[in-house]
């Protein structure tokens, strides 16, 4: 049965200084099946404390997201970052953090920061070590179709699954929607995505910006609807492909304020739920 997460990213940042006891005032009040936890850099030096706090609200976090600049390390370069170790120290500690909160699942930015996709190989050489020390932990390296400033994520998605015919990916609707790749998703061309069983989870979130639009991409993470992405096609692929798995919402639900917008949330959890659920011929194709 599907499962609607909610991404920590969404309710805890600087705008509350990434107070993570917030989750436990917050779930209460949010009407998800459990939670994505956000990994941020500035927690490793308390990573164990935090692992301990989290493990202790008793809450489902079936999926972790890695620290993002882990892949941007990755990116820099494999004599420069995978050499001296650094990128897989951090990693292993995002591994170890989500098996003491029960996770099942590593969500990674595989590229990322100023050098993003332009050395693509150095990412490629990169993730068999990425994949096998999450498999070390139990746990499931799902990569996300992340932006690129050099190629786009579904040619090196497509790299990635000739070389290693079981890689998992995240597909990321916003993220999908900057390279103008949304209904790519669709086509039976692409088939291969969800035949094959790459796609393990989605994340839902909008986007109103154009073709690789920097300004739009770096602003808050908009809601299901706050947007231009056709989410009635995205939902009856979904139906017609017959997923039952993860969803994640990471709309951005505070301000400057750090009061967290539950109602916006509760809301874009609801739209998934109608879109997953209605009733529809299974051989509808979307449009």
């Amino acid at each position: 049965m599907a499962e609607i997460l909610c991404s920590t990213g969404a309710l805890i940042g600087k705008g509350n200084n990434r107070d993570y006891h917030l989750l436990q005032k917050l779930a209460g009040e949010l009407d998800c099946d459990g939670y994505e936890f956000m990994m941020y850099s500035s927690w490793y030096g308390e990573w164990e404390i935090l692992a301990d706090d989290l493990a202790g609200l008793g809450l489902y976090m079936p999926v972790v997201h890695c620290d993002k600049r882990i892949g941007e390390a990755v990116s820099q370069g494999e004599d420069v970052a995978m050499a001296c170790s650094e990128a897989m120290e951090k990693f292993r500690v995002n591994c170890e953090l989500a098996r003491r909160i029960g996770a099942k699942a590593l969500v990674l930015h595989l590229w990322g920061g100023m050098a993003s996709d332009r050395h693509f190989d150095y990412n490629m050489r990169a993730y068999p070590r990425l994949r096998d020390a999450a498999e070390d932990y139990g746990l499931d390296l799902l990569v996300e179709n992340v932006v690129c400033n050099k190629e786009n994520p579904l040619k090196h998605m497509g790299q990635l699954a000739q070389v290693y015919p079981h890689v998992h990916f995240v597909w990321d609707t916003k993220m999908a929607a900057f390279h103008q790749e949304e209904a790519l998703l669709y086509r039976e061309d692409y088939a291969w995505l969800w035949q094959q069983g790459h796609v393990r989870h989605y994340h839902v979130n909008d986007y109103n910006g154009g073709y690789m639009d920097w300004d739009s991409l770096h602003g808050d993470v908009l809601p299901v609807g706050a947007g231009h992405i056709d989410f009635d096609a995205f939902f009856r692929h979904i139906r017609h492909i017959g997923y039952d798995g993860s969803f994640t919402v990471e709309a951005t639900a505070f301000g400057s304020d750090g009061a967290v917008d539950v109602e916006m949330l509760n809301q874009c959890f609801e739209r998934i739920r109608q879109g997953i659920c209605f009733t529809a011929d299974k051989g509808q194709q979307p449009v």
